[in-house]
């Protein structure tokens, strides 16, 4: 399996993206959970071009990226797992849970430090919540996120096929808990383990202390360990606000918008007030 995941690299991840926003659109269609309160189109464009501002900026900047910092610690053997002679299958693992848990770290981080914030927030501020919404980030966080994956994976001395995986799953996961579907009485034997659209909605609401929980993006124990778990919105999923209530539309549904909001001194673009920090 290791080899397959080095060897087919590009077609899986690509496999892997189209097929499960496909599926996560026609299933939201099929059996939403909540009513839209905005355009598709508009919305879809805004963050499907974000989440390709943030490829093409990370292909410009840092073309080694995560997988080829795995490379090449391997092959000078730099990195923990390298330096112990970890087992391939043990270092696989352990790699995959440690990059998820880092993940959660960073994303508490982001919300608690105020310039991090400032680019999280564009994430946040979709008036809705669907699976483009999972692709939806600036692409300057894109690029700070991969910086310390980076660093991240070169202490570990991570295989590169553990962080190929993780990858594709972590977009994967991030598209279907962002997701607009119902899942049903399935949600209360998923959560368990991997984060539900319901269980991520919540992090979504427009309150503050609602937006502050349910950090995890794959694995949902982080939440449960630390102590960020809320098991629902105060107002219920049918009838809880999504977005950031400064930022109303159609603002956000704006990619000039998007992309120039963090850089306003914590204002709006749109000249109502914003937060400076997400605590």
């Amino acid at each position: 399996m290791f080899d397959f995941l080095t060897l087919h690299e590009p077609a899986l991840r690509l496999a892997a993206f189209a097929g499960v926003l496909a599926l996560m659109l026609l299933l939201e269609f099929a059996i939403p959970r909540r009513g839209r309160s905005s355009p598709r189109l508009r919305r879809w464009t805004t963050n499907l071009a974000l989440a390709g501002a943030g490829t093409l900026l990370l292909r410009i900047a840092v073309p080694l990226l995560a997988v080829g910092v795995a490379v090449l610690a391997e092959q000078n053997g730099f990195g923990l797992f390298n330096w112990t002679a970890t087992p391939e299958a043990v270092a696989f693992v352990l790699s995959f849970v440690a990059l998820d848990l880092l993940v959660y770290v960073q994303h508490v981080v982001f919300h608690k430090a105020g310039l991090l914030w400032r680019l999280h927030r564009v994430h946040h501020a979709d008036p809705d919540v669907d699976a483009t919404t999972g692709i939806r980030f600036h692409p300057v966080e894109i690029l700070l996120s991969m910086g310390i994956k980076m660093g991240a994976v070169a202490l570990l001395g991570a295989p590169a096929a553990a962080v190929i995986l993780f990858e594709v799953v972590l977009n994967a996961t991030a598209m279907f808990n962002h997701s607009n579907i119902d899942i049903g009485g399935a949600d209360k034997w998923i959560r368990p383990l991997i984060v539900t659209p319901d269980m991520h909605r919540v992090h979504h609401s427009i309150h503050r202390d609602e937006y502050n929980t349910n950090f995890g993006f794959n694995l949902s124990v982080w939440d449960r360990l630390f102590g960020t778990y809320r098991a629902c919105p105060r107002e219920g999923h049918e009838k809880m606000r999504l977005g950031l209530s400064e930022y109303p539309a159609p603002g956000p549904q704006r990619l000039g918008w998007s992309l120039i909001n963090p850089f306003w001194s914590g204002a709006n673009p749109d000249n109502t007030r914003g937060r400076e920090n997400g605590t």
